[in-house]
């Protein structure tokens, strides 16, 4: 094992961290201020990943189609909020779930009939081809450390706009006491819809992001959304910070499994069963580690205020 090809992996899982990152910040933001369990968010993730493919291929600018794919959904997010979702919170979580599945089925086909069954494929933008030396004479994609970065800065503009803006106190306000800063005059529903929008817009944007390095299809927000929601639940529901630290673990504990299980069960197994009992595990080490850490602290990593 070369020392370029472990740092290539540790990024890799940390690219995928990121990534989890930007779909679990949204999705936790929504549990944690509407109590909302929204299976839906996979299909937002989707909606941007083909908003940004489509209109790149029309446009032949990557950027563009990026600004388009936080556009749909966050629009997408917002619509869904006012026709669908503000009927549910009073509602148990099973209604919920129950709800917001049916809205995976309608949008998948819906997206099904105006793109078709056939992937889209979006390009990475020359200004982002190319790679970068790493130590020990390896290469890294400079397109995913580019999503590393942007990943980075989104995590930095969430905690200001949380902890340093007046919507930031609406929203922490509504985490806390939703009827008092009614009673006070903000206006609950609007407050809902912003918030739905924006964890709508960040499923959105990683969708654009990945698009460039995977096919754009239909139901590739579900195996994401799973992630997401372990994500959720090892860092703390209502937790930004809690989603930030879960989603790199995951990612990071996902990759490097992958990548050593089948080496470590090849010292003691065939070549042909040490990558099969090693994929077999490395499927399942997430989870083992989710129940560790619930086991030690039921709540997550870390509370809804941190």
């Amino acid at each position: 094992m070369s020392l370029a090809l472990l740092l290539e992996q540790l990024l890799n899982g940390l690219q995928l961290g990121v990534m989890l990152f930007l779909m679990a910040a949204g999705l936790t933001l929504i549990f944690g201020v509407m109590g909302l369990i929204n299976l839906a968010h996979g299909s937002l993730y989707m909606i941007g990943a083909f908003a940004c493919a489509s209109v790149a291929a029309a446009t032949g600018s990557f950027w563009i189609g990026l600004i388009a794919s936080l556009a749909a959904a966050a629009a997408a997010g917002a619509l869904l909020e006012v026709a669908v979702i503000r009927r549910l919170y009073d509602r148990d979580h099973l209604d919920q779930v129950l709800a917001t599945f049916a809205l995976i089925l309608i949008l998948s086909e819906g997206t099904r009939w105006l793109f078709g069954s056939f992937p889209l494929y979006l390009d990475i933008p020359p200004v982002l081809q190319g790679a970068v030396p790493l130590p020990g004479g390896g290469q890294y994609q400079l397109y995913r450390l580019a999503i590393i970065g942007v990943g980075v800065l989104v995590a930095i503009g969430l905690y200001w706009l949380i902890a340093r803006t007046r919507l930031g106190m609406r929203i922490r306000a509504g985490e806390s006491d939703r009827e008092m800063i009614g009673a006070l005059g903000v206006d609950i529903s609007t407050l809902y819809t912003v918030v739905f929008a924006l964890g709508a817009a960040l499923a959105g944007f990683a969708g654009a992001l990945v698009g460039a390095l995977q096919s754009v299809q239909v139901g590739m927000g579900e195996p994401v959304l799973i992630l997401a929601f372990v994500v959720i639940v090892i860092g703390g529901i209502g937790s930004i910070k809690g989603a930030l630290v879960g989603a790199i673990l995951v990612g990071v504990v996902d990759t490097m499994g992958r990548f050593l299980l089948p080496q470590l069960l090849a010292l003691m197994l065939p070549a042909a069963q040490a990558g099969m009992a090693g994929a077999a595990l490395a499927s399942m080490l997430i989870y083992i580690v989710m129940a560790l850490i619930l086991a030690l602290r039921p709540n997550g990593l870390f509370t809804a205020r941190a």
